[in-house]
């Protein structure tokens, strides 16, 4: 039997080809938007795919199922309860996919969303007892999926499922199956991922307390409290899925644009995204752009940011970092993608446009403003969980998403200073809040990491 995990770093995705070589074809389990990878697979190793199986309508990232379609005419197939409007073919408890040396066996496992199942993998050159199972959303490496992202309305039926899922259908399962589930470290769809690829049953009950309550009362007041953030995109990623992706050969063609074409779309209210690392955006960037440089959460951050339907403008260093970034959009379903600056900041600066900046503020000024009493609002931009493990002194918490959905009360005319981990995402909350109008906004250079590095002290949480 043929088994190949691909991941997708940042989001935390993972998808799986399993196949058989003599009967020469393969199935992919949760495949990403971009595709190649599949069809070299397919290639290089002599195998059709014949079969492309989703675990469930995916939330925090488009499917590339239509363009495996396609590309290799294989059918698609999801739940019987999935709601997919597309033509696909349903699958259901108990119902098995068998060809050459290969299993698979079908498991209802609600819970992370209605619509979940898992897939009990056999290779029969070894044996007749399943030798892994593919999780989806139910089961992570180091942690549970999460059942909030139905909605609100069915959150307590989806708390009982995901309960039953673990603790009843997978219950019976031995422990030395294998686990290979849809998401690692870095996905949304769970909270406290391992960056480990695989686990075992019996390694998870083991080691997660979540798998080890006495009963599903313990088991809701667990769970059913604080869950990770949704980012917007969420929703958007959602319905295209459940009508289908349009085939990226539909999005709009690249373009390369020169500051004139550029400041043309940007007028005509283009979100621009600006890549750059925060030093190069702080010395000057175009007006009203975003910043949101390249690292291995962005797009997360991406999402909680940026509308799906906005029509985008990328600021990138070269070509490479441009084919990267639309890489990245599509598999959030970030299609209007309407092209990039040719040449760079620098070609636009020569060509006498306008700029802005955000200059950021060193640990060692922040200190001499906080010891002299200048007036700054000082607010700090981390998860609450984050911020319990200490901060800066007389600073106001105010998560990233608070501010991002308009929670910060403050007036437009004052100094405000916003403080992360590592400047990153105080860079991306200083440019949203210089484009709603605040006239003096800086981030804390290097974060907090800096401010202790500078041997400054930090409050206990």
């Amino acid at each position: 039997m043929y088994f190949k995990q691909v991941t997708v770093t940042g989001l935390g995705c993972n998808s799986y080809v399993i196949g058989c070589p003599g009967a020469r074809q393969c199935v992919v389990v949760d495949p990403k938007r971009d595709v190649q990878e599949y069809m070299d697979i397919s290639r290089d190793e002599g195998m059709k795919i014949t079969h492309i199986i989703e675990t469930h309508v995916h939330a925090d990232h488009v499917s590339g199922n239509q363009e495996l379609k396609s590309r290799t005419g294989a059918d698609i197939y999801y739940s019987e309860y999935a709601s997919v409007t597309f033509d696909h073919k349903q699958l259901k408890e108990g119902d098995v996919i068998e060809f050459g040396m290969v299993k698979l066996e079908i498991l209802y496992t609600p819970g992370h969303t209605p619509n979940s199942i898992s897939v009990l993998v056999t290779d029969k050159a070894r044996g007749d007892l399943p030798w892994m199972i593919l999780t989806g959303d139910l089961l992570f490496v180091g942690a549970i999926g999460r059942p909030d992202l139905a909605g609100a309305e069915i959150l307590e039926e989806q708390v009982k499922n995901l309960y039953d899922s673990l603790y009843v259908k997978l219950g019976r399962l031995p422990d030395y199956l294998e686990v290979f589930p849809a998401h690692g470290q870095g996905s949304l769809c769970g909270k406290g991922l391992s960056a480990k690829a695989s686990s075992t049953l019996g390694y998870e009950r083991l080691t997660q307390p979540v798998l080890q309550l006495a009963g599903f009362d313990a088991f809701h007041d667990r769970i059913a409290g604080a869950f990770p953030v949704r980012p917007k995109s969420f929703t958007h990623i959602i319905n295209t899925n459940i009508k289908g992706a349009p085939l990226l050969e539909r999005c709009p063609l690249e373009q390369t644009l020169n500051p004139d074409q550029f400041d043309r779309l940007r007028m005509q209210g283009a979100t621009v995204i600006d890549t750059r690392d925060t030093a190069s955006f702080g010395g000057f960037h175009i007006p009203g752009a975003i910043n949101i440089g390249f690292e291995k959460q962005m797009a997360n951050w991406i999402g909680m940011v940026v509308d799906p339907s906005d029509d985008l403008l990328l600021v990138v260093d070269d070509r490479e970092r441009y084919d990267q970034m639309t890489t990245e959009l599509h598999r959030i379903g970030y299609d209007n993608i309407f092209g990039y600056l040719s040449g760079g900041m620098s070609a636009w600066i020569s060509h006498g446009m306008p700029i802005d900046s955000l200059s950021p503020i060193s640990a060692q000024g922040l200190k001499h403003q906080l010891d002299e009493q200048v007036y700054c609002h000082l607010v700090d931009v981390r998860t609450p969980e984050e911020r319990a493990q200490g901060f800066i002194a007389d600073s106001t918490h105010v998560p990233m998403t608070h501010i991002l959905d308009g929670s910060l009360d403050l007036p437009k005319e004052d100094e405000v200073v916003l403080v992360c981990g590592t400047g990153y995402r105080a860079n991306i909350v200083a440019s949203r809040l210089k484009q709603d109008g605040f006239v003096h906004v800086h981030s804390l250079a290097g974060g907090l990491t800096a401010w202790q590095h500078a041997g400054y002290s930090v409050a206990a949480g």
